[in-house]
């Protein structure tokens, strides 16, 4: 849609508040958007230049406009959220319900059942949660099981099953935790009651539910009946404890939502918090990518709005550190002072930790995107006094057991990220015994001397895993073939991190959290896992076969027959000749055992 043909209808376009949808040429729906006055918001697309790429784009895709008009602000807002989770509009933010969290589900049955589960289903349950922390809720189910006395069998008790007496009362009851309603010692009415409590415990009104049960436990003293009520006694204390574990502020605060973001360019990091009594429900930090011209106020409203329905919060209080528009019976607070001001510096805290572990795992993470690594290698650059930039980076080093079995790894990082088909593993041949100097040397000659003799590129910094001496070794083998000068060759100390240079006797110390740090470390990190697999095999294969093939008449297909057969050497000389012979025949079994039967009696 031109501006020309914008001008043509913008005289129709309502004043009043509502939603407004834009469709692309094949009819498909882009955008969703709200506006307190339509008419100025969509004009604003058409009348001005937009200097966010984003934003040019949806206008030139443009092509018909829709309207819907509301009676306040409020039920633009309920409008806009509801067409957005239904079409998922490109350009919109998308906010996606996350059903893998648990839940704790309280049976639709006679003498409801309590558990937890991943499974949401309308069957009739009332399912409370969704809870952000998987250990949080199984301790709390735990908790509510040991302390209120409800049934955790599995048995059908409608009144028809209940009149045929064909249960009884097991371990459980003898135990105090449930009250015997297979056999009819508890009533619905009863039972009830300590279902009321669990819905009061799992929605933070813990206080309510140890009142009553403190009145309980005098009833019961009163009726000199001691011991139940010392039980009672305990698990009111653990029901103390769990509360006071769970009050992080004043409960005379009473039932909030606590929100706040963080903008890092086109990212924006929220953290919302459901509390109850003083007590934190529920907790979730979410990452969501601002498409174009969104304020804050709008990601606010529109992830409060999300939040809120996913866990079905009734507060009418949203603590927040701006305004914003919300529905019409919940108001936004903005604390300056106080418990309140406490609570959103610490959403804030919580929304700081996110971004923070969220820029950790994209600086560790190499492969989640080019953007990233290719800084860190600019970085790189300057940090190390390198002459070209670290596009190609190659990682060695080398294992061994007691002198046996020595093997060596390189991997290659490209563009900062893991090329593993460049992967490469050495069997170290011209070296015997326990020397990881000369191990070292022979795997960076044989490594460059080929790329020489195949004419492939060569990097541009070269990692040793090891200190001053692997380093010298590693420099020998390239100064024998001319390659000093060519690339850069670096040590990594295991001890102290630090970073040797050729012929430097202080090393380079980077920070610890340093980006150019953290890649080195994760490259070390990768050819460590690599090599250490490579020669765990080499290991196991070399301890099978040597025992094997010392057995004269023995070749490699009977070695392989009886190892696929059997598995293992151990299993191999426990075996009788006959149970030997029906995987490799008679006079092959023979020979085995008689080798390994002479060995034992030697």
């Amino acid at each position: 849609m031109t501006k020309e043909e914008f001008a043509k209808i913008a005289p129709a376009i309502p004043s009043g508040p509502g939603c407004y949808k834009y469709f692309n040429q094949a009819n498909q729906l882009i955008y969703v958007g709200k506006a307190k006055s339509l008419n100025k918001r969509v004009r604003s697309y058409f009348s001005k230049n937009h200097d966010n790429y984003k934003t040019k784009k949806l206008v030139d895709q443009i092509h018909t406009i829709e309207f819907t008009v509301t009676h306040t602000e409020h039920d633009a807002l309920l409008l806009e959220n509801s067409l957005i989770k239904h079409y998922q509009p490109r350009y919109n933010i998308l906010l996606k319900d996350d059903k893998t969290y648990p839940y704790i589900v309280i049976k639709k049955e006679a003498f409801p059942r309590i558990h937890f589960t991943r499974r949401y289903t309308k069957d009739g349950s009332e399912y409370i949660g969704p809870f952000t922390d998987v250990v949080t809720a199984r301790a709390l189910v735990d908790l509510l099981k040991e302390n209120l006395p409800i049934r955790s069998c599995n048995l059908n008790l409608s009144p028809a099953s209940l009149a045929k007496k064909k249960y009884k009362v097991c371990l459980e009851y003898h135990l105090g935790n449930c009250k015997g309603p297979c056999e009819g010692f508890q009533s619905e009415s009863d039972y009830e009651h300590y279902i009321q409590h669990i819905r009061k415990v799992l929605k933070g009104d813990v206080q309510q539910v140890i009142k009553d049960l403190k009145q309980e436990m005098q009833q019961l003293s009163a009726a000199m009946k001691y011991e139940q009520a010392a039980i009672l006694k305990s698990k009111i204390e653990a029901l103390q404890r769990y509360q006071t574990k769970s009050t992080v502020v004043n409960p005379n605060i009473g039932n909030v939502d606590v929100i706040s973001l963080m903008r890092d360019g086109d990212q924006v990091f929220v953290n919302y918090m459901m509390l109850a009594a003083g007590a934190i429900l529920y907790a979730k930090s979410i990452q969501v990518t601002a498409q174009f011209e969104e304020t804050e106020e709008d990601i606010l409203s529109q992830c409060a709005l999300q939040m809120r329905t996913l866990f079905q919060s009734n507060a009418t209080t949203i603590i927040a550190p701006i305004p914003f528009i919300t529905v019409e019976e919940v108001k936004v607070l903005v604390p300056k002072s106080g418990d309140k001001k406490a609570l959103l510096d610490l959403s804030i805290k919580n929304t700081i930790a996110f971004l923070n572990e969220i820029k950790k795992k994209d600086a560790l993470v190499l492969g989640a995107g080019m953007k990233q690594p290719m800084e860190i290698l600019h970085l790189m650059q300057s940090s190390l006094k390198l002459k070209e930039l670290p596009v190609h980076i190659e990682c060695f080093d080398n294992s061994n057991f007691q002198g046996s079995f020595p093997v060596a790894a390189m991997v290659c990082f490209k563009n900062g990220v893991a090329s593993k088909k460049d992967y490469r593993r050495f069997h170290i041949k011209a070296v015997e015994g326990i020397n990881d100097f000369a191990s070292m040397s022979e795997i960076v000659y044989r490594r460059y001397k080929r790329l020489l003799e195949e004419q492939a590129p060569l990097p541009q910094l070269v990692i040793i895993d090891g200190g001053k001496g692997q380093l010298s070794a590693a420099i020998a083998s390239l100064e024998k073939l001319d390659l000093m000068g060519k690339l850069t060759v670096v040590g990594l100390a295991k001890r102290e991190e630090s970073i040797f240079f050729p012929n430097d006797q202080v090393p380079l110390q980077l920070p610890y959290d340093a980006p150019e740090h953290l890649l080195i470390r994760a490259i070390r990190d990768e050819v460590h896992r690599f090599g250490i697999t490579f020669h765990r095999n080499t290991r196991s294969k070399g301890v099978f076969k040597n025992e094997l093939e010392a057995i004269p008449g023995i070749g490699s297909k009977t070695i392989e027959a009886l190892l696929q057969s059997f598995k293992s050497v151990t299993k191999i000389k426990q075996l009788t000749q006959r149970e030997l012979a029906l995987a490799v025949g008679s006079s092959k079994a023979r020979v085995v055992w008689e080798f390994f039967h002479k060995q034992m009696e030697e």
